[in-house]
C-alpha cells in the first residue's frame, strides 16, 4: 500500500551550523563509556608522540621547551574542543619553525605574541567570512614548495645540535647559518654525533619494524638514559636553558601601537595562512581516513580562538598537525574528546614529569626534527611534481628556493602570483575564435552545426565560434582575432555556447567591438549565451533589450534573425 501522506516539512538549517564544533555532534549522537575509553587511549598515544616533538619544535623555533608544551596544552585542547573536524589534533608544528624563529630574532618574543594575536584575529575573520573553501584553491606546487623549503630550513637549523657545535650565536639567514657552522667545524663533538646517530637509528628501525611504537619518545628516553648513565659530555635542555618553569603563566597582552601592527602585519598574515592551510589539509587527511566530512569554516574559527589563547598565555602559534591527527585516527579515536585527552596528558606531564625534561640531550631532539623535516619535504611528491608541466615546476622551484633563501611570506606571495599567471596564460591560450570548419558539438545548447558553420548562411553574414573563457587574460587575443575581418559584413553571428565565463574586461572588449560594428552598420547577434555570461552582460548594460546587441537562443535562431530587419 502506497502512503499518500504529505512528507514532513524539513527543518530549516541554521546559518550557524557551519560553525558548530564536531564535539557537539559527537555528544548528540550518544557518547558512552566505550567511546570514552577509546578516546582516552588514543589521546594518550598522541600525547606520547607530541611530548618530545613539542619541545623540539619550540627549541628549533628559538623559544624554550616549555613554550611548546604550553602550546600543545592550551591550543591543542581548544582546537579539539572547537574544531570542525572530529579527529583534529592541534599544537606547534614544523610549518611555523621558520616564521617563528625569524619573528623572535627580529621583533623579540613579545613581537611574536602580538603577531600571533593578530593571526588569530585574521583566522576568526576568515572563518566567519566563510573563506574556508577558498584555501583549498592554493596550488599544490606552492604548498609542496614551501613545505619542502621549511623542511630544508629545519634540517639545517639542527646541524648545530646534531654535531654538537659550540656556537654563541646562530644567524637566522640560511646562507649565513652555513658560513657560521663551517667556521665552528673544529668544535664538532663525536659524543653528540653518536647520540644523534643512535637516536636517528632507533626511530628509523622502529618505524620499519614496529611502526605503532612511539619512536620519538623511545629515542628521547634511551638517549637521555645513555647520557645520564654514561656521563657523556653532551649538551642537554637543562645545560642550555637552565631551570624551566612548567607552570601556567598569567595572561599577558604586549604593548600595541599602530606602527608595531604595521611592522608585524606580514608575519601575522603568514602565521594565519599557514595555520589555515595546514589545519584544513590535516582535516582533509582525517576525512580521507575515516569517510567523515569536516566543516572548514568552523575549523578556521577554532584555529583563530586557539591562537588567541595560546598567545595570551605566552605560547607559540598552533595549527592542526597532519601526523598527530593521523596517529589519532589510527589509535582508534571516536570523537574530539581524544584531542582534549591528549592535551590533558600533556598538562599532566608538565606537572609531574617536568624535572626529567631538563636531562633530555639536544642531539636527540635534533634527530627527531630531522625526521620531521624529511617527512615535511615529501621527496616522492617533489619527484612527481617535477614531471608536471613546466609552469608547475617553475612555481615549485621558485617557492622552495625563496622559502629557503629569502622569506616564507615572499615565497608564498610569489608562488601564488606565478601560479595564477601560468594559469591565466593557459586559459588565454585555450580561448579560440574560429570561422569556417568547426568540430561536432552534439548536445550543444546552441544547436547542431554542419562541418562548416558557413554553410547555408544568407549573403553578407559572417559567423564566429568563441571557445573558452572571455576574461582579461584572453581579451587581447580575442581582439586580434576579430580584427582579421577584412571588410564589414552585413551581420556577424558570435556563437557563445562554449564560453562559460566572462569578466569585466571581456565585456569591455566585446562592447568596443559591437560599437565599432554599429558604426560600420554591421549587426551583431550573440547566440547560445550561457548563464554566467548572460548575468554579467545584463549587470553591465549589455543584456537583451539594451539596443546595442541582439540575442538568439541558438544558432538556427540567429541565422533566422539575420533575415529580419535590424533593431533600431
Amino acid at each position: 500500500m502506497i502512503s499518500t501522506a504529505a512528507p514532513a516539512p524539513r527543518r530549516p538549517v541554521s546559518p550557524w551550523t557551519a560553525f558548530r564544533p564536531k564535539l557537539i555532534d559527537a555528544l548528540r549522537e550518544g557518547y558512552g563509556f566505550s567511546a570514552l575509553r577509546a578516546d582516552v587511549l588514543a589521546g594518550l598515544t598522541v600525547a606520547i608522540v607530541a611530548l618530545p616533538l613539542a619541545m623540539a619544535l619550540a627549541i628549533a623555533s628559538g623559544a624554550t621547551p616549555e613554550k611548546g608544551l604550553l602550546t600543545a596544552l592550551l591550543a591543542g585542547g581548544l582546537i579539539s574542543a572547537l574544531s570542525g573536524s572530529r579527529f583534529q589534533i592541534g599544537g606547534p608544528t614544523g610549518a611555523f619553525v621558520v616564521v617563528v624563529f625569524n619573528a623572535i630574532a627580529r621583533f623579540g618574543f613579545d613581537g611574536l605574541v602580538l603577531a600571533t594575536l593578530m593571526a588569530g584575529a585574521l583566522l576568526l575573520i576568515a572563518g566567519f567570512a566563510r573563506l574556508g573553501a577558498w584555501i583549498r584553491y592554493i596550488p599544490e606546487p606552492v604548498v609542496a614548495g614551501f613545505t619542502a623549503g621549511i623542511g630544508i630550513v629545519i634540517a639545517t637549523s639542527q646541524i648545530r645540535d646534531l654535531l654538537g657545535l659550540s656556537m654563541s650565536h646562530v644567524p637566522a639567514d640560511f646562507l649565513a647559518k652555513w658560513v657560521a657552522m663551517w667556521g665552528a667545524r673544529a668544535t664538532l663533538s663525536l659524543w653528540a654525533l653518536a647520540v644523534a646517530a643512535g637516536s636517528l637509528g632507533v626511530i628509523v628501525v622502529l618505524r620499519r619494524f614496529v611502526p605503532k611504537a612511539p619512536g620519538f619518545l623511545i629515542a628521547a628516553v634511551l638517549a637521555t638514559l645513555a647520557v645520564a648513565l654514561l656521563h657523556l659530555p653532551v649538551e642537554t635542555i637543562g645545560s642550555r636553558f637552565g631551570h624551566l618553569d612548567f607552570g601556567l603563566p598569567t595572561p599577558h597582552v604586549p604593548a600595541v601601537s599602530w606602527d608595531r601592527v604595521k611592522q608585524l602585519a606580514p608575519t601575522a598574515f603568514t602565521i594565519a595562512f599557514l595555520a589555515g592551510v595546514e589545519s584544513l589539509l590535516s582535516a582533509m587527511v582525517a576525512d580521507g581516513m575515516t569517510g567523515r566530512r569536516h566543516r572548514s569554516n568552523a575549523e578556521l574559527v577554532a584555529q583563530g580562538l586557539a591562537n588567541l589563547v595560546s598567545a595570551l598565555f605566552g605560547g607559540l602559534p598552533a595549527t592542526g598537525a597532519v601526523a598527530r591527527t593521523a596517529t589519532n585516527v589510527r589509535a582508534g579515536a571516536k570523537s574530539p574528546v581524544s584531542g582534549i585527552a591528549h592535551a590533558a596528558f600533556v598538562g599532566l606531564f608538565m606537572l609531574v614529569g617536568a624535572p626529567l625534561a631538563v636531562h633530555v640531550p639536544l642531539a636527540a631532539l635534533a634527530a627527531i626534527l630531522v625526521v620531521v623535516a624529511w617527512g615535511m619535504s615529501e621527496p616522492q611528491k617533489l619527484m612527481r611534481l617535477m614531471r608536471a608541466p613546466m609552469g608547475d615546476r617553475v612555481v615549485l622551484l621558485a617557492t622552495l628556493g625563496l622559502t629557503v633563501l629569502v622569506d616564507l611570506t615572499v615565497a608564498i606571495g610569489v608562488g601564488v602570483v606565478l601560479a595564477a599567471m601560468f594559469f591565466m596564460h593557459q586559459m588565454a591560450e585555450s580561448a579560440s575564435l574560429s570561422e569556417g570548419s568547426v568540430v561536432d558539438e552534439d548536445g550543444d545548447p546552441d544547436g547542431p552545426e554542419p562541418a562548416d558553420q558557413r554553410d547555408g548562411l544568407p549573403p553578407g553574414v559572417v559567423v564566429f565560434q568563441l571557445r573558452g573563457p572571455l576574461f582579461f587574460g584572453a581579451a587581447t587575443r580575442f581582439t586580434e582575432l576579430l580584427l582579421t575581418i577584412s571588410s564589414p559584413p552585413r551581420a556577424i553571428i558570435l556563437r557563445m555556447s562554449r564560453t562559460a565565463v566572462v569578466d569585466a574586461t571581456g565585456v569591455g572588449v566585446l562592447r568596443d567591438f559591437i560599437r565599432r560594428c554599429r558604426q560600420d552598420g554591421v549587426r551583431v547577434i550573440l547566440s547560445g549565451v550561457r548563464e554566467q555570461p548572460l548575468l554579467v552582460f545584463k549587470s553591465m548594460g549589455l543584456g537583451p533589450g539594451g539596443g546595442e546587441v541582439e540575442y538568439a537562443e541558438n544558432f538556427a535562431g540567429a541565422v533566422a534573425l539575420t533575415r529580419t530587419p535590424a533593431l533600431s
